[in-house]
């Protein structure tokens, strides 16, 4: 038998104890399974998850379940019902079976869950058996109607006992917002449609409006993360300022796939990342793919003037642990009827992934991708310039330098020792495609000066720390800085000189114009100049302006293309039928005599030194987490 929290055990009358639960970022991860990877898992999974709420429901007498966006897309099993199965009307999307059979009490929608279009979103939805609100969700002229009927907020009214086993009445309010560029990220699908609206500005309007009708208490569902602490219009990871917004109770946030509370955000004015406070509210993040779940306890005192917040603790629970020389130990097992309410679509998923479309003579891995020139993310780049060498002719595009952006999308981080691209030389399945390439992008081309194109440049080298000449052993990686917001940019030679300062933060804010780590860029030999003009194949996020890396964003778009980033890979190998991307010297670091720096990455590395030419590199020590530490000589 479960032991109640001491909140539900106090004796207290007019003291009720709320238990609020939050998953966020789920990405339809349903099942304990890797589709890329094609093996079982166990630190994912609503299935996990879900006997993780099952426990935490029965130790306090009254609780509410909510998911925080970003449960629509984000693996193969939500690729195949979107794109190769489709979902007809008054049919279940398996996501939504599960979260239903899971029980939530309402839901809010992340950028992610735009991704297949507005239609797809809406049927969807329509199996949901909880409400979806979004406060900041504007539709547009050309909305579908069913947009507009999606709520802002909704108001849950539930009866709850006191300490001394006294029901009472309460009305909790639930808001939800999304970050504001959308219509920037999904703009094919969204333009003219729908918009996100200003985050603190939506809940300075509709907050007062809640408590005016009635919410003794309100919940923040963001979907939006802990970044600038003063508001910035439009602001995307807007927790901060959303928490000094008077009548908020509680914020439950996520996108940024990390944890709260938990080290991911110590040292940050205003955020107490022991207890999981912002601007001294409880608030949580709990991580991402289900692999943790976000509690916070509530006492509710009521007084003449209604409940308030007595005491407040907050909390994440991982469904596993990480344990040196023992991998991953789940801490819980599947829940059976989250298990079935997705067994079908699970099964449909297997076998549209495992299917050949050709054959690579060479390995394609990540495991190196942020130190040197790299296979998995070459043909990514020579998929896209191939297709559009082709869709460009006839333009006024058509004779200026073609170069090809890409990025690589696993590798490590947030994710893990495991969260790697690895696909064998050999057959290439649809999984491995998918593999490569993680996002349902389109493939867009943007024209650049040579100015914009060496500030692209020096926007991808923001991953990486400065690095002082002469010392041993600095860390490399900017853990703040995403893999996937290094661009490759091949067509071009250049280097990297880590000893100079970045021109970019990792979320992209200009830190000094004058700083420059690009060093001899050059086009067919050639030094690139400011005036030069150059078209760079990319995808629909970057070429949007997602990341904030120059010469990105309308403006500058050249080309829309009506097929996916992933639709053209696969064609390219189709095509092709046997593949062999070579990993041309493309870049590189600058020489730093007598220097050393530490990287990180997955154990699996070791399998694949011998295939290093250009990179003198030795294993270092134990990394942390379950990573392989490896140390290279600049």
């Amino acid at each position: 038998m479960n032991a109640l929290h001491p909140f539900s055990a106090s004796p207290a009358a007019d003291r009720v104890h709320l238990r609020l639960m939050e998953t966020s970022d789920l990405h339809v991860h349903v099942f304990p399974y890797d589709y890329y990877s094609d093996r079982p898992i166990d630190s994912a999974g609503l299935a996990r998850t879900a006997a993780l709420i099952a426990t935490l429901r029965a130790e306090a007498a009254n609780t509410l379940l909510f998911d925080n966006g970003d449960f629509l897309q984000g693996n193969p099993m939500g690729d195949y019902i979107a794109h190769e199965r489709g979902l007809r009307p008054g049919e279940m999307h398996p996501m939504i079976a599960a979260m239903n059979a899971v029980g939530y009490d309402a839901a809010t929608l992340g950028n992610h869950d735009f991704n297949y279009g507005l239609d797809f979103l809406l049927t969807a939805l329509d199996g949901a058996r909880f409400p979806v609100v979004s406060a900041n969700l504007l539709p547009g002229p050309l909305a579908p109607p069913g947009l507009a009927a999606l709520p802002r907020y909704t108001l849950l009214d539930r009866t709850v006992r006191d300490g001394a086993g006294q029901p009472h009445p309460l009305r909790i309010g639930v808001i939800g917002f999304l970050p504001p560029p959308i219509a920037i990220w999904d703009r094919r699908h969204l333009h003219g449609r729908a918009e996100g609206g200003d985050i603190v500005a939506a809940a300075r309007a509709l907050v007062p409006r809640m408590r005016a009708d009635g919410a003794d208490l309100v919940v923040a569902l963001a979907h939006s993360g802990i970044g600038e602490p003063d508001h910035v219009d439009r602001q995307e990871n807007a927790c901060l300022p959303l928490a000094g917004i008077e009548g908020i109770d509680a914020i439950l946030s996520g996108h940024q796939h990390m944890t709260l509370p938990g080290p991911d955000f110590a040292g940050i004015p205003g955020v107490d990342a022991e207890a999981g406070t912002i601007c001294g509210k409880p608030a949580v993040m709990p991580g991402f793919w289900g692999s943790h779940l976000g509690v916070v306890d509530l006492l509710l005192e009521r007084g003449t003037a209604g409940w308030r917040v007595a005491e407040h603790r907050s909390a994440v629970h991982p469904i596993a642990h990480r344990k040196p020389g023992r991998g991953v130990v789940p801490l819980v097992s599947s829940n059976p009827e989250v298990i079935t309410a997705a067994a079908p679509a699970h099964a449909e998923t297997l076998a549209y992934t495992r299917r050949a479309v050709g054959r690579t003579e060479v390995p394609l891995h990540s495991y190196f991708s942020l130190v040197t020139n790299d296979a998995s993310v070459k043909i990514v780049a020579d998929a896209q310039r191939w297709y559009l060498a082709e869709m460009l002719k006839g333009t006024r595009h058509e004779g200026l330098p073609l170069l090809s952006a890409a990025a690589p999308f696993k590798a490590g981080g947030h994710g893990g020792p495991d969260y790697y691209t690895d696909v064998p030389a050999g057959d290439i399945a649809i999984r491995n495609v998918a593999d490569l390439y993680l996002y349902p992008n389109t493939v867009r081309a943007v024209r650049v000066t040579g100015a914009q194109l060496r500030g692209w440049l020096e926007r991808s080298a923001a991953l990486f720390n400065r690095i002082e000449p002469g010392q041993p052993d600095q860390i490399l990686l900017n853990p703040e800085a995403p893999c996937y917001n290094f661009d490759v940019i091949c067509g071009v030679e250049y280097r990297i000189d880590l000893s100079r300062p970045p021109r970019f933060g990792p979320g992209g804010r200009l830190l000094d114009p004058t700083a420059g780590r690009i060093s001899g860029l050059s086009w067919q030999g050639q030094p690139v100049t400011d005036d030069m003009e150059f078209v760079v194949a990319t995808n629909s996020f970057r070429a949007s302006g997602g990341g904030g890396f120059p010469g990105t964003g309308v403006d500058t778009v050249a080309f829309e293309a009506p097929d996916a980033n992933r639709d053209v890979l696969l064609r390219y190998i189709a095509e092709h039928g046997t593949v062999a991307p070579r990993a041309d010297a493309t870049w590189r670091f600058e020489d730093l005599p007598g220097t050393t720096v530490l990287f990180d990455t997955s154990p699996a590395a070791l399998d694949h030194l011998d295939e290093l030419r250009d990179l003198a590199l030795e294993p270092a020590e134990n990394g942390p987490d379950g990573f392989l530490r490896l140390r290279i000589a600049l």
